[in-house]
């Protein structure tokens, strides 16, 4: 429901039924961009506009004096830009926020932060412009009602604290990678991470923890669409003591490296432990999808497969979870207290497959030993 005084819309047809419309504040410098964002959403029976604004001062006053149930915020603003205007929404008055973001060298790595600020999920914005939005209404209404259906909750933290007062973030850590082979050997054993909406934020906690000697391949998943995953990989390269890198066909799931699926593409690893990146079909509306990833797992790695299931909407993760458990790997679920989204990984506990359901500042100790246990297993057969 809304924060402010529902308006309702009487649907056609079915009787005394009623939707609660959900009350949306446009923030964009671009007139244009607010008409045709409102356009979209005001011809959707659940939406109505309350309020537009061209700056993130503007846009802060509007949703303390508005209350909306959503904010759509453009990245790139004069006064005051998404990002501080997003962080002072996420710390004084905690609302769903999605971003519009451009496809652009600078705005990739604007739109990742975002997301470790607390926004929900982002709409690439057409390029150009003057295309306009409606050949992406449909992606728009989708993620709009996915994101109108989250309860978030204050942020406080450091970075957010940095990014309200408009500041430069503290110095991050600086992390001295090994140096790739030409040709890295295989590894016997793999780290699996699937995740969506609120996944690039958790990605940012749960990575950096992993240990720089982590004797396992790491391929992670997260929906995100083509473009973005580039920057999410430089991102968590930069804060994390492995290498982080976006999945090249061909590449090789050795230990010490991160792979994260490109953003439009499935990656599958196959027998040899080769990565093989393919435009199949979406599956469950997505693409790259967890299930391709995580059924590919056992015909390489057999049971040292150790799989985490994060925040996310919908139930992609839970087939290949099942595959992986089946096949004698672990897998581990993001508790509801830290989701951003508890539908993926409520898909893999429903099923069966979850045999730990953590929250997410515990996962990477449980994943990490979860790991290490297979090493030691391997270790004991080899001294038998």
């Amino acid at each position: 429901m809304g924060r402010g005084q529902p308006s309702v819309y009487a649907r056609q047809g079915v009787g005394a039924g009623v939707w609660v419309k959900t009350r949306v504040l446009v923030v964009d410098d671009s007139a244009f961009m607010r008409q045709s964002v409102s356009r979209v959403l005001a011809g959707q029976p659940d939406f109505e506009i309350v309020g537009v604004a061209a700056d993130g001062i503007e846009g802060v006053a509007l949703v303390r004096r508005l209350k909306p149930d959503i904010v759509t915020m453009d990245v790139e603003m004069p006064h005051m830009d998404g990002l501080q205007a997003l962080a002072i929404i996420m710390r004084d008055m905690p609302v769903p926020v999605v971003m519009l973001s451009s496809l652009t060298a600078a705005g990739a790595p604007a739109t990742i932060r975002a997301l470790e600020l607390g926004a929900i999920d982002f709409i690439p914005k057409p390029a150009p412009p003057a295309v306009g939005v409606s050949h992406a209404a449909v992606q728009m209404v989708r993620v709009m009602r996915a994101a109108a259906q989250v309860r978030v909750q204050a942020l406080r933290t450091e970075a957010v604290e940095a990014a309200a007062a408009g500041s430069r973030p503290a110095p991050e850590p600086l992390y001295a990678k090994p140096r790739r082979t030409a040709v890295d050997a295989p590894a016997d054993r793999v780290l699996a991470i699937g995740c969506s909406t609120g996944g690039p934020k958790a990605l940012a906690e749960l990575v950096p923890h992993l240990p720089a000697n982590l004797p396992a391949a790491v391929l992670i998943v997260q929906h995100m669409p083509a473009g973005f995953t580039r920057s999410l990989a430089e991102r968590l390269d930069r804060l994390s003591p492995l290498a982080v890198k976006e999945a090249e066909h061909g590449d090789v799931a050795a230990a010490g490296q991160v792979l994260i699926a490109p953003g439009g593409k499935h990656l599958a690893v196959n027998p040899r432990g080769v990565v093989e990146l393919n435009e199949a079909p979406a599956e469950h509306g997505v693409r790259p999808a967890v299930n391709v990833l995580f059924r590919s797992l056992p015909g390489c790695f057999g049971s040292r497969v150790v799989a985490a299931v994060l925040t996310g909407m919908g139930s992609d993760g839970a087939e290949g979870a099942s595959l992986i458990r089946a096949a004698g790997g672990r897998v581990v679920t993001e508790d509801a207290s830290t989701t951003v989204v508890y539908g993926m990984p409520r898909a893999v506990a429903e099923c069966g497959a979850a045999e730990r359901q953590l929250p997410l500042g515990e996962v990477a100790a449980c994943v990490t030993d979860l790991v290490l246990t297979l090493s030691r297993a391997a270790a004991a057969r080899r001294a038998s």
